[in-house]
């Protein structure tokens, strides 16, 4: 076995169905007093509820976050914060509400609860993301980690059978990138396949039945496993051409990933033996980009990017940010690969075409 570092986040998780009426309790325990609730405008009533059992601990609901956290979101919702008062910000969504909350963690140090709604699993990790003028930045910062998650399955009954699909498959590329990531281990090895594992159980259970608890409940405990596995790891390519897809030209978070996850995989899987044996493991077959491929549009998940909005011109902008910043991947990326694998993407090609 090979030297390796493996560094626990310190958080705390609160699992199970009917977590949520334990928010209360979740405040005192981070040593909090009262709280805004964050969330987008679709979950505008979510907030309330969320606020109502707050108790006088609520202080209100800002319901403005939206995906990719535009820089100029960041001042209005941290002015409202501070005039209500608030000690803490409570993330109540996906992961764009969750984004917003860190992105006001790293500016005014306010500590946050996240308590997720989608399978994303980026209330697990310590990256935050802000866009601004098209160009997405991100970085990794202890202070934007949650002190607190609430994993509520009743939550998630709700959520549509598509984004629950989308959100999971996001958590799945999280999942993926830690099993070749330059600073792997183990420990983590192991969370990362469980997380694979249960999220491409549960979401078929899902889309079969909606208001499954268990299946929801397998996949909150995968969105768990593979954000944690992110959040101890590098991120590569796959990452990396997400948030200049989603910076650069608005596309839709979780969807993006769903779409672009099987031709990175694809290509980086060649390059990384002990990860593939994973997957194949993980995914029941002997090409595991094509069966995560196979399963999202089963699913019902676009095919493309074209699907999605991007414009056929932008792949050379893609490329060019990509080629400009450099970044850790288990296989060297030339503009010519990443133009290919782009291309596949944009048009849907087979996972399995000639940019490998």
């Amino acid at each position: 076995m090979h030297s390796f570092v493996y560094e626990a986040q310190p958080m705390r998780v609160r699992f199970g169905a009917g977590a949520i009426d334990e928010l209360r309790d979740e405040l005192t325990a981070i040593g909090a007093t009262k709280a805004v609730v964050i969330t987008t405008p679709e979950q505008q009533e979510l907030g309330e509820r969320v606020n109502g059992l707050l108790g006088p601990a609520g202080l209100g609901v800002y319901p403005h976050a939206t995906m990719h956290v535009p820089a100029s979101i960041i001042d209005d919702a941290l002015a409202f914060i501070r005039g209500a008062g608030a000690d803490a910000v409570l993330c109540a969504g996906g992961g764009s509400t969750t984004g917003l909350g860190k992105a006001l963690a790293l500016r005014s140090d306010l500590p946050i609860i996240a308590v997720p709604t989608t399978y994303a699993g980026s209330e697990m990790t310590p990256i935050w993301g802000i866009t601004d003028d098209g160009v997405k930045r991100t970085g990794r910062d202890e202070r934007v980690l949650p002190r607190s998650v609430i994993y509520d399955p009743e939550l998630t009954v709700g959520l549509p059978v598509a984004i629950s699909v989308t959100s999971g498959l996001n958590a799945v590329a999280h999942a993926v990138e830690g099993l070749y990531a330059p600073d792997a281990s183990p420990i983590i090895s192991l969370m990362a396949a469980e997380g694979v594992d249960k999220m491409l159980g549960a979401l078929p259970a899902v889309v079969t039945d909606p208001a499954d608890l268990d299946a929801r409940a397998d996949a909150l405990y995968a969105a768990w496993l593979c954000g944690a596995t992110l959040g101890a790891t590098t991120m590569g390519l796959h990452h990396k051409l997400c948030h200049i897809l989603g910076g650069s030209f608005n596309l839709p978070h979780a969807e993006t990933h769903a779409v672009v996850l099987p031709y990175v995989m694809a290509y980086n899987l060649t390059a990384a033996p002990a990860a593939r044996e994973a997957l194949q493991r993980a995914t029941g077959s002997s090409d595991p980009g094509t069966a995560v491929a196979k399963l999202g549009r089963d699913l019902g998940v676009p095919a493309s990017l074209s699907e999605l909005g991007m414009p056929e011109d932008g792949i050379a902008e893609v490329v060019r940010q990509a080629v400009d910043s450099p970044y850790s991947n288990p296989r060297e990326v030339t503009e010519a690969d990443l133009r290919g694998l782009l291309t596949a993407a944009y048009t849907g090609d087979d996972p399995r075409g000639d940019y490998r």
